[in-house]
């Protein structure tokens, strides 16, 4: 079991997410940002081409597109499936600077099936 949010954690998260569909559009540079964690912030980033994840990587994505910022335990809540990211986006849990436009093209991928299965081999697979 990998370690959330560790490199191991991303990983194997970016191995089992090749299973994922082709999603024409869904390409994008994500920054993400952990606040308030045990161990201090952690950063890191995920590229996205046509809904497959290219790169999953510890740190700063320098032309990233859209940045979401979380607190720690937020960010567990969500990935635990314990709270919905779409509804902590909109009650302002997670805040997004850049092309928000570009995240709300992705946000109904995460509705998707597929999607939700990938997140319970994910957990599975976690250990917090």
């Amino acid at each position: 079991m990998a370690k959330w949010l560790s490199q191991e954690w991303l990983d194997e998260g970016r191995e089992l997410a090749e299973s994922q569909p082709e999603r024409p559009g869904a390409t994008a540079r994500m920054q993400y940002v952990v606040t308030g964690g045990p161990e201090g912030d952690v950063k890191y980033y995920w590229v996205l081409e046509n809904g497959k994840l290219l790169e999953s990587k510890l740190g700063d994505l320098e032309d990233s597109e859209v940045t979401l910022t979380q607190s720690y335990d937020d960010a567990m809540r969500i990935q635990k499936g314990e709270l919905d990211a779409n509804a902590a986006f909109m009650q302002g849990r997670v805040k997004v600077t850049g092309n928000m436009a570009k995240l709300m093209s992705l946000l109904p991928i995460t509705n998707s099936p597929e999607y939700k299965a990938l997140q319970q081999q994910i957990l599975e697979k976690t250990e917090f």
